[in-house]
């Protein structure tokens, strides 16, 4: 540090930008964002510099700074060009995909993750390899495309391995982690997240070891154990302020809104909801911020406040087809199909669950189908059908039992209530 610092003070920039990019790629590692864009900007005061230009744009991008990032990268990748530098400019290629992956443009991203795939294995990088293939995955995990987004963990995570990534093997099963929460899995998704969260404490990934237990306070909230949801989560978000993720914060106070919600502290929930929004449209997450829409709108929607919920949800919906986010659109049609239901209007409800449906099988979310095929079968059961709302439920407990749901037994218990009925109706 001292030798940067005098080599900047002499117009020295050959020992200044030597100096620190060594210095930045340790700080990078063990997250320490600000004083690497602080480093890089005092090191491009001496002119323009490929690598301090990249270091910069990692820590604006890690602190949800799209857009400086994307123009720092930017002159990173013009300059690797210019230089033929191929190893470093499929590394940039990858970051600027990270960004555009940040900024919900999943296209972009995908483009330039397909081109620095070929370029690492051109120059034999190994580990470069795996950590783009984890990047096209984690557009299809973002996309909804659960089993495209497994099929490149898979292919990364042996490299990863083979190479000794230790970083990179624990930000991979945190990636499998996520899918397999979001199919249902939660079992293995706890298994794969406790693999990386050691492994992360090992080489002093703060962001990373927030992440993950972000990651798995999200299990123990879909598996109702709130009060150890909320122990992970409250872990999770110091880090997260003292590593200046912002959008990391956002996601952790989103999910606290959540699980005081299904506390019954709506209050509660609705304050961490609306401390998490503006962070997300600040950061520019779009994906986040339809989350966090949907899920105040669906605090309105438990306060009977029906208005305000679909409100809310009509904000989300258009954000969820712009990013592409097939599992959140689904997710949110149905908790549109709700309101109507709750409003008597079962037309409209149907409507809407039927166009959740075909998304939640397209994306292989089996619990979310089980959830929109009861909502059906509540509608059809309210009408007096109860041939397809017996049909409707016995989808949801064979569902129930592929992702050894919560609400099996009591699925079970109501599919059972409605055929005895049925029976005694004939």
């Amino acid at each position: 540090m001292e030798v940067h610092r005098l080599a900047v003070a002499g117009r020295q920039p050959e020992i200044a930008r030597n100096a620190g990019r060594r210095v930045c790629r340790v700080w990078l590692r063990t997250s320490r964002f600000a004083d690497v864009e602080a480093m890089a900007t005092a090191t491009l005061t001496l002119g323009p510099h490929a690598g301090s230009f990249y270091d910069r744009g990692w820590a604006r991008r890690a602190t949800g700074r799209p857009q400086p990032a994307l123009e720092d990268y930017q002159q990173a990748l013009t300059m690797y060009r210019q230089a033929g530098h191929r190893g470093n400019e499929a590394a940039t290629l990858n970051n600027i995909g990270h960004v555009y992956d940040s900024l919900g443009d999943r296209r972009r991203a995908l483009d330039h993750f397909h081109q620095a795939l070929p370029i690492l294995r051109e120059v034999g990088d190994r580990a470069g390899e795996a950590a783009t293939l984890n990047n096209i995955g984690g557009v299809y995990h973002g996309l909804g495309d659960r089993r495209r987004a497994l099929d490149h963990y898979h292919q990364a995570l042996p490299i990863l391995r083979e190479v000794g990534d230790r970083a990179g093997e624990a930000t991979t099963l945190t990636n499998i982690g996520s899918v397999y929460d979001n199919l249902g899995d939660r079992q293995w998704a706890l298994d794969h997240f406790h693999q990386a969260l050691p492994i992360l404490r090992e080489v002093g990934d703060r962001a990373g070891e927030a992440a993950t237990l972000t990651n798995i306070g999200l299990v123990y909230a879909n598996l109702g154990d709130r009060r150890r949801a909320l122990d992970h989560y409250h872990q999770a978000l110091p880090i997260t302020r003292e590593v200046g993720d912002r959008a990391g914060e956002a996601t952790t106070l989103n999910n606290i809104g959540s699980v005081y919600a299904n506390l019954g502290d709506r209050q509660r929930a609705l304050d961490h909801y609306h401390q998490a929004l503006p962070i997300r449209r600040e950061v520019g997450d779009r994906a986040g911020e339809a989350a966090t829409l949907t899920n105040i709108g669906l605090v309105y929607a438990n306060l009977g406040d029906r208005q305000r919920a679909l409100d809310h949800y009509h904000q989300a919906l258009p954000i969820r087809r712009e990013v592409g986010d097939r599992a959140g659109e689904a997710t949110t049609l149905t908790n549109i199909g709700l309101v109507y239901a709750n409003l008597g209007d079962r037309r409209r409800a149907l409507d809407h669950y039927h166009q959740a449906l075909p998304i939640r099988r397209e994306v292989g979310d089996r619990a979310g189908e089980a959830t929109t095929r009861y909502n059906i079968a509540m509608i059809h059961r309210a009408g007096g059908d109860l041939d397809q709302a017996i049909r409707e439920l016995e989808h949801v407990v064979d569902l129930d039992r592929q992702v050894d749901h919560p609400d099996l037994e009591t699925d079970t218990a109501l599919l059972e209530q409605l055929r005895r009925q049925h029976a005694e109706e004939r």
